[in-house]
């Protein structure tokens, strides 16, 4: 510590609250949370250099609060923080580390671990906190989607634009890129309404990726929940977050943010002291007792440390960390990395744990839309299913079925028409709407849709793990060569695998959850583990062949039946207590011989093959939706026999995905018997076009 600059300048008394740094006319409150400290120390820095300015002793302390008003700050002063504690049970020496306020809104710039920076006096590698103007609260004309009207896209800011040629190579990779009306009318043209950002928290990459020559690229190591992360910036990250959300709001497009509460970058025993270990260790974190007798830090997310949020303080902080992103940057709503551990009440998992309570009462946040991972890999880390109502849940159940099935996996029939009709199985009608199951087929971590028909094995060999990192149970196949391929018959098949699964995506009961990228076949060269990646294996190819070019249009197209319909989109059944609104008369569901499908039907290993109808309720004005699905996995062409209408009637063919393009598919309305191609599905509608 610099001693020789401790209190030279003024420095009143201020308040515990609020936590951060306030700023109003005479100048700037901070206070911040570090209990067991025997001296805090506010450093101010030079807002051009970061060249320390003073170092104050904050004299005031309420509890386990300390504080102090500093008159005359401005707008964009540089802060940080150094602490003199006693010895804990940890024994985490803080000795000469730079801290970052838990509450700084805005970073001076992004964090990169530098060993040789943080020996010592860790000030060189440290971004500064930038103190900032009160934000007033977003008045956003914000879209108001149903829950059944939803289609989430997920992206990353850099990932998205970094190759788009119409984007200005200055803009690419940042928060403004994002924004661009290239992008905008990309998102607008395939039909998705909301896009969900990979982490865009400050963070850092983990020393030993670091120090291997790669970098965090997805960003899930965050050092601060609130400030936006710099490396997107072009300026002002703050300022750039929220012009990018309001872009997206006037578009008619909602923004949901993935944020991680359950670990932070400081990781582990032996892991940099950044933020909370120097500033609360035993309060951030939670604690066990090893084997040996040794206090250690519980690892339920695989990272080395487990954030402690049913610990007041830190529930208060991740309150108010998600109520900052909504009310002053303006999002809509949170995807949370391994939400288990916001339910940990300590150390084992309740839906009615303090955070979860709190977030179901607190006015701003239970509207929002939440969508859990529902699992981490501590004690009891597996809770699909159990989040309470409104959260939504991404369902790795959906994903592995779907997957199976179109691979040709024999004895996932059954399962596989669960999950198109909701996976009530595991989100009970009366209980959960038929919404919260988030169907992927794709996410980040994994295969993209392309790779999954390209590669039967991950290929992670450029993540310098010796290819032993990701997963191995990817449920996917190469259909005859192992990545790229001239072979036309491969080809061919492949891309109609991709037009199945993503009928199945759009045309199941849920929330559809579409990987960016998928729409325009984008490939990782078979590693299903890119998070280090920050390269064009991750990046977005907008450069189109005909054969990809054809795929967008088809998803663009599938997209568009989904948000037409209402019983596509929206199943409303009479033995649903959970509204009372009904939309549908009858269920269905047939073999090919045109025979309804009996229970010993569901259970044969080798029935790969049914149909299923789905009628609507009559309606007072139109017409009344009635709908024919045929799902084959099979290797075989199979002969359906349709349901039987009046003389009048007809089915008319509306999908088709054994055709290679939208402009091969006919114009055609048949009345009882159809041959439908191996590996395919196909969808007829209802209509009076017959004589």
């Amino acid at each position: 510590m610099q001693h020789d600059l401790i209190n030279t300048w003024p420095l009143e008394k201020g308040t515990p609250s609020p936590l951060g740094a306030a700023l109003n006319a005479n100048g700037c409150n901070f206070a911040v949370y570090c209990p067991d400290a025997q001296a805090v120390i506010l450093c101010l820095y030079q807002s051009d250099t970061e060249e320390p300015q003073v170092e104050l002793l904050l004299t005031a302390k309420t509890g386990d609060i300390w504080h102090g008003f500093v008159p005359d700050i401005k707008e964009g002063q540089l802060y940080g923080y150094r602490v003199e504690r006693k010895e804990g049970l940890l024994h985490i020496s803080v000795a000469d580390k730079l801290l970052i306020d838990p509450y700084a809104q805005k970073l001076s710039r992004p964090l990169h671990w530098n060993a040789r920076q943080y020996e010592n006096d860790s000030h060189f590698m440290i971004p500064k906190a930038v103190v900032v103007a009160p934000s007033p609260p977003c008045e956003h004309n914000k879209p108001h989607y149903q829950p059944h009207e939803r289609i989430i896209y997920e992206a990353h800011v850099k990932g998205l634009t970094k190759l788009h040629p119409e984007i200005p190579e200055d803009d690419r990779g940042t928060y403004v890129g994002a924004a661009h009306e290239a992008v905008i009318a990309h998102l607008l043209e395939l039909g998705v309404t909301t896009v969900q950002f990979m982490p865009i928290a400050a963070y850092m990459a983990e020393p030993y990726i670091t120090e291997k020559g790669l970098t965090n690229y997805w960003g899930y190591n965050p050092v601060n929940f609130f400030a936006p992360e710099p490396r997107y910036a072009k300026a002002d990250a703050l300022t750039e977050v929220k012009s990018l959300v309001q872009a997206y709001h006037d578009a008619g497009l909602e923004v949901i943010i993935d944020v991680v509460f359950n670990h932070t970058a400081e990781g582990g025993d032996g892991g940099p002291v950044l933020s909370f270990k120097g500033f609360c260790p035993h309060q951030a974190y939670l604690l066990e007792q090893a084997p040996s007798g040794k206090l250690v830090y519980s690892n339920h997310s695989g990272c080395g440390n487990t954030v402690n949020t049913a610990q007041p303080m830190m529930m208060t902080m991740i309150m108010d960390a998600m109520r900052h992103w909504i009310t002053a940057i303006g999002v809509d709503g949170f995807r949370f990395d391994l939400a288990v551990s916001l339910g940990r009440d300590p150390q084992h998992f309740s839906a009615q744990s303090g955070l979860l309570r709190a977030i179901s009462q607190d006015p701003v946040l239970k509207n929002v839309i939440l969508i859990a991972e529902p699992w981490d890999i501590g004690p009891g880390g597996y809770q699909l299913g159990a989040f309470p109502v409104p959260w939504l849940e991404t369902s790795d159940r959906y994903r592995d079925t779907v997957r199976a099935y179109w691979r040709g996996d024999h004895a996932f029939t059954a399962e596989f028409a669960t999950r198109l009709m909701g996976s009530t199985d595991i989100f009970h009608k009366g209980v959960r709407p038929i919404t919260t199951s988030v169907n992927n087929i794709t996410y980040h971590d994994g295969f993209t849709l392309h790779d999954l028909v390209s590669y039967a094995e991950r290929h992670n060999e450029k993540n310098g793990e010796n290819n032993r990192d990701g997963h191995g149970h990817n449920l996917s196949a190469n259909y005859g060569i192992e990545g790229e391929t001239q072979d036309d018959y491969i080809l061919a098949l492949r891309e109609k695998q991709k037009r199945n699964m993503f009928v199945t995506l759009l045309f199941s009961q849920g929330t559809p959850h579409i990987l960016g990228g998928d729409e325009l076949s984008r490939t990782q060269q078979g590693n299903n583990n890119a998070y280090c990646q920050d390269n064009p294996i991750s990046w977005f190819d907008w450069t189109l062949n005909k054969r990809q070019t054809d795929f967008l249009h088809f998803c663009q197209y599938i997209i568009e039946l989904r948000k037409n319909s209402p019983l596509l989109s929206h199943l409303q059944m009479e033995d649903d207590t959970f509204q009372l609104d009904i939309n549908v008369s009858a269920i269905r569901w047939y073999k090919p011989d045109g025979q309804d499908k009996e229970s010993e039907d569901w259970q044969s290993p080798n029935s790969q093959t049914f149909g299923v109808e789905i009628r609507g309720v009559a309606q007072d004005e139109g017409e009344t939706e009635h709908w024919f699905l045929c799902f084959n996995a099979s290797d075989q062409d199979r002969r359906f026999n349709l349901p039987s209408l009046s003389p009048r009637g007809a089915w008319k063919l509306i999908v088709d995905t054994r055709y290679e393009s939208l402009k091969a598919q006919p114009e055609i309305c048949i009345q009882r018997v159809f041959l439908q191609a191996a590996k395919s599905v196909v969808m007829f509608k209802f209509t009076q076009c017959l004589a």
